[in-house]
């Protein structure tokens, strides 16, 4: 397990759009391949057991009421109805012999009992990254007495590419003197960052009075629905002294959104720096974001990514690199990482690279580049999304701004290739479709478009989402992109009828 949302070699056609793996793509022996070496291994030591697994093993079967219980239960999660998998604490422990400090898990919620014992092993396994990814920094700690607390988020990606996400909260825990950090991660397959951050702030609550009173909060949480796009739930949960509380969550309408704030991303840079960003990432380039703070790194390394929607990043992405992991860098694919700044000298290879400082005090926020980024994009979209992006001044925070910002390059996709679904030929009944990808960009105008879209058809991301249309039966799509480029061919028939 790592946190990818896929590796692939660059130009390989999938057979299967959910054939997906997520060990590092082995390199030719060119200098870069003992850069790798520790990120496979450890990952693959991780992972050991899992690929040979033609199915899950099945659970030890429990007896009477229990049997019924757990299945219930099993199937609310598997159904998306539950909040999360699991809470763990990660704390800081130190070596006997050494004044470092490893981090362990002191409290899980709920505990897995009744598991068989290849079950066993690899929830301990996927337990172990989750240490990993809760103190990135490694080792080296030393015990505070005055901390921040922080809120991050990466992605655990399975071997047949399912997702789980966790989400983090650093802080300082109770009592006197100086002691080092600890963590509460949050595993779930659920992707809504806001959320989970109002659910830290209840548990960082509970804490502050005891560790047992997590546990009865949790478990209403646990047995709470997860709310559809728009809705509340509420969660009630006692407090001694201040007495019963009530708890309202609620999902932002637009979900596909619900895990990303844009605001982070256009704090560090400007609208101008963002759309040199998002042109790097279109084309598919390895780009490496720097800062201090883990929760910058996070919020930034998803903006990005959601840029990118109706597509999807297929290769490498680990918004917090691990400091045991930073040779991931050498990596010759194409990725999308966060990286501290203490760890900046250690990115040696900077060919073919854009390396983004989204530090305060930083002059220029591209210490690395390969300078063709400003001529990417077609000079008039750029200036339509820039023009797009200016709207979200008189935008609030929150929905709003991500409204404006999702829009605004959006409309690029829906302008460059939205015409798609009319080059998907289809023959017999219940036979997939076939994308005509020559007639497609070549009935692209003007000519500058037309070239940028030759290259963009060439990225994963766009082979997959084409993958994935050619298998759906012809008629109406759905989703938002779907419903834009319809408003757009109106709003494009309507200038052409004015016009004559």
């Amino acid at each position: 397990m790592s946190e990818t949302v896929e590796k692939r070699r660059k130009g390989a056609r999938l057979t299967n759009p959910k054939n997906r793996w997520s060990a590092i793509p082995s390199v030719e022996d060119d200098g870069r391949q003992g850069a790798l070496k520790r990120f496979s291994a450890m990952w693959s030591s991780l992972r050991k057991g899992k690929r040979d697994r033609v199915k899950e093993p099945e659970l030890t079967e429990p007896s009477g009421m229990e049997a019924a219980e757990n299945t219930t239960r099993q199937h609310r999660y598997a159904s998306g109805q539950y909040f999360f998998e699991y809470l763990v604490v990660v704390s800081l422990k130190k070596a006997k012999d050494s004044n470092t400090y490893e981090p362990q898990i002191t409290y899980q919620f709920p505990k897995r009992d009744g598991m068989a014992r290849s079950q066993k092993e690899e929830e301990e396994k996927t337990l172990k990254a989750i240490t990993l990814f809760c103190f990135p920094e490694g080792i080296n700690w030393a015990p505070l007495t005055e901390y921040h607390s922080e809120t991050f988020s990466f992605v655990l990606t399975e071997i047949d590419g399912s997702r789980r996400n966790g989400y983090c909260r650093r802080l300082l825990p109770g009592g006197r003197g100086a002691r080092p950090p600890e963590a509460y991660c949050i595993i779930s397959t659920l992707a809504c960052f806001g959320l989970f951050s109002k659910i830290f702030d209840e548990v960082e609550k509970r804490r502050q009075i005891s560790m047992a009173m997590i546990y009865p909060f949790m478990q209403k949480l646990r047995e709470a629905p997860f709310p559809a796009p728009g809705n509340t739930v509420e969660i009630k949960s006692f407090i001694p002294e201040s007495g019963t509380e009530i708890i309202s969550l609620t999902r932002p309408l637009d979900s596909w959104l619900e895990h990303v704030n844009f605001a982070t991303l256009f704090d560090c840079l400007t609208d101008q720096q963002v759309l040199l960003v998002f042109a790097a990432a279109v084309l598919e380039r390895r780009i490496i974001f720097i800062a201090d703070e883990l929760g910058t790194l996070s919020q930034v390394i998803h903006a990005v990514a959601a840029l990118l929607y109706p597509f999807t990043w297929q290769h490498t992405f680990i918004s917090i690199v691990p400091e045991i992991l930073i040779d991931v860098v050498m990596a010759p694919t194409p990725y999308l990482l966060g990286v501290q700044k203490r760890l900046l000298d250690q990115v040696t290879d900077q060919t073919d690279l854009l390396v983004v400082d989204l530090s305060e005090d930083k002059k220029d926020p591209f210490i690395v580049s390969i300078g063709d980024e400003g001529s990417i994009l077609p000079s008039k979209l750029q200036s339509e999304i820039l023009e797009a992006l200016s709207k979200r001044q008189n935008a609030s925070v929150g929905e709003e701004l991500n409204r404006v910002v999702s829009e605004a390059f959006l409309q690029f996709f829906v302008k460059t290739v939205g015409h798609y679904a009319s080059y998907v030929k289809y023959g017999r009944a219940g036979e997939r479709g076939v994308f005509d990808k020559r007639s497609f960009y070549k009935a692209i105008e003007p000519k500058v478009t037309r070239h940028f879209v030759k290259k963009f058809i060439q990225t994963q991301m766009f082979d997959l989402f084409i993958q994935e249309v050619e298998q759906q039966q012809p008629g109406p799509q759905q989703g938002v992109f779907h419903k834009k480029i319809l408003e757009y061919q109106e709003k494009k028939k309507k200038e052409k009828t004015k016009k004559h």
